[in-house]
């Protein structure tokens, strides 16, 4: 198992950390996830929205041993979270601060596996993703690799990252955050919970990030999926022989798509077919 364990740090990734009697209560108001039930040694994936409903930042919400918590967020996005946190805040008895312990992830391609030692934490939105390190160390034996490495792990996966829901653009539905327990629809208000509830609720959910596949060189971000000469989506990231899309699913399901005049095709995880409840072809 050790010649395919890999651990990769986050550089793309940064801390905040959260103390104080409130920071739990402060949180649940205001994010996706839900945080009152957040065990010491937990993490959960969630979001912070627009008051309309759409993607501003991505997080994970970790359970300290001190009985506070982190915020694991996109490090260039770090100080404008710590300033909305900050704004949102008023008399609540909640510290937010930058911490420098270093994100990382350790994954294996072929199996689930226990923790590799202290430190890591089980990654909330897919087995197969593997475990999420804060201020941990390589195990022993683990092969050491960059984080691109482990953006290309993810996207095999077809499990969607901020480089394709960017900022203010997107409902995490669409970026299947509903399917990566990214949010839970039972805790009660949040940010932007009115449009999310009601998106879930009916069931019209018209576009999803889906991966496609193809052969040759990656196409550009922006690049328009076609079905026939009808837009169907468009490529949000890319990789050697894979890329992510936005896809109109009543467009994309079915059809012969192209990317910049060139066949692709489309795929649909085992995960995201099991969380909807469809049976794999």
């Amino acid at each position: 198992m050790s010649e395919t364990l890999t651990f990769a740090p986050l550089p793309s990734r940064a801390l905040i950390a959260l103390s104080g009697p409130d920071w739990r209560d402060f949180l649940q108001g205001l994010i996706t996830q839900d945080v009152a039930t957040l065990g010491v040694g937990e993490a959960r994936f969630g979001a912070l929205l627009t008051p309309q409903g759409r993607l501003l930042y991505d997080l994970f919400v970790v359970g300290r041993e001190d009985g506070g918590g982190w915020l694991d967020v996109l490090a260039e996005h770090r100080a404008a979270i710590v300033q909305r946190l900050t704004m949102y805040r008023l008399r609540a008895k909640v510290e937010i601060a930058p911490d420098e312990t270093q994100v990382s992830s350790l994954f294996h391609r072929e199996a689930v596996f226990p923790p590799g030692g202290e430190g890591f934490v089980a990654d909330p939105r897919l087995p197969a993703l593997g475990w999420r390190g804060y201020g941990a160390e390589p195990p022993a034996g683990a092969r050491v690799a960059d984080e691109a490495v482990r953006d290309a792990f993810k996207l095999e996966l077809g499990v969607p990252g901020p480089a394709d829901w960017g900022s203010d653009k997107t409902y995490p539905i669409e970026a299947n955050f509903d399917l990566l327990n990214g949010i839970d629809f039972q805790k009660g208000c949040f940010v932007g919970q009115e449009t999310t509830s009601r998106m879930k609720r009916r069931g019209q959910i018209k576009s999803r990030m889906l991966p496609i596949a193809f052969d040759g060189p990656p196409p550009a971000p922006g690049a328009e999926v076609l079905a026939g000469d009808l837009r169907a989506g468009v490529v949000t990231s890319s990789g050697e022989g894979r890329a992510m899309a936005l896809l109109r699913l009543d467009r994309a399901e079915g059809q012969s798509l192209t990317v910049d005049g060139r066949p692709v095709r489309l795929e649909r995880p085992a995960w995201l077919l099991e969380a909807l409840g469809v049976e794999a072809a």
